[in-house]
């Protein structure tokens, strides 16, 4: 039973002379609650501006130094203030700033703060969307059938979630697992950024359109852009950090096609650490059995 008929309202809120722009329509009361209704039903559950507010009036971060053209700085110019981010001398204090931290809505509806997976000293850092059901009940990233895939990913070239660091863009899942808002997005980056500051990864896979939108930005689609090497600069590193996106896992499973392309982006992170000398068995593998999967 949908939302519409449990309350009463069948009628589809663009039905004939309900639609908002017929021209014989009338606003009506029911009319009102079966639009919101239908927003009930889309996984609309809370009222957001569209841009976040920042609510400290904190001044945008200064601008990077010249020089650093082949750097790409973070998109989001103004996020919500989290001040204890920046104080935040280790992951156990991320991670209670996080829990104490209510300005994003996501919060009141999950069941509870994902925050990360792996090692604390991983060289490799891996950055998702959000958690799904099965994250959320957990409390664990990466752990439904698209964690099942990326484990897979990982150890077709000798990894394994021991040897790197895995979380989302967001810590709290979205309702109906729909993709985060930029305004969600934009309060949720500057733990993010934090955490990346904290590991201090030599590299950054980005897994998907929504965690190259919140780093990286821009109007390239994730198909143009995935395979692609570039530097990224983050808050609290005096060095960019290289960053590899390529597709979600969650995308492989429902086009087991672009398989091939996420295994010749594995095979790029693969060389990149193997010449930076990161892997501790000095055997990562060559086995692209993911891709068959």
């Amino acid at each position: 039973m949908t939302y519409r008929e449990a309350i009463g309202i069948a009628q589809s809120p663009f039905d004939g002379a309900n639609h908002p722009m017929h021209p014989a329509g009338e606003t009506s009361r029911e009319t009102l609650l079966s639009w919101l209704a239908l927003q009930a039903e889309w996984g609309a559950e809370d009222a957001l501006l569209d841009a976040p507010q920042d609510r400290g009036a904190m001044p945008p971060p200064a601008s990077a130094g010249k020089g650093k053209q082949q750097a790409v700085s973070a998109p989001v110019a103004s996020p919500v203030m989290a001040p204890s981010t920046a104080e935040a001398a280790s992951l156990a204090e991320l991670r209670a700033a996080l829990e104490k931290f209510d300005q994003c809505t996501l919060k009141r509806t999950a069941t509870q703060l994902v925050f990360a997976d792996g090692a604390e000293d991983a060289r490799i850092m891996l950055v998702g969307e959000a958690p799904g059901a099965e994250e959320d009940r957990v409390g664990r990233p990466f752990v439904g059938p698209a964690g099942q895939l990326l484990d897979r990913m990982l150890a077709s070239i000798g990894l394994d979630r021991t040897s790197v660091r895995i979380v989302n863009v967001v810590p709290w899942r979205p309702p109906g697992n729909r993709t985060p808002s930029d305004a969600e997005i934009s309060q949720c980056l500057p733990f993010l950024h934090r955490h990346i500051a904290l590991i201090r990864p030599h590299c950054l896979l980005l897994l998907g359109a929504v965690a190259v939108r919140a780093l990286i930005g821009g109007k390239d689609g994730i198909t143009r852009i995935r395979g692609k090497w570039r530097n990224l600069e983050i808050p609290g590193l005096d060095a960019p950090v290289r960053t590899l996106p390529t597709y979600h896992p969650a995308f492989l499973l429902r086009q087991p096609a672009a398989k091939r392309q996420a295994w010749a982006d594995l095979l790029a992170l693969r060389q990149d650490c193997v010449s930076a000398g990161i892997p501790c068995d000095a055997a990562m593998q060559n086995n692209d059995k993911f891709t068959k999967s």
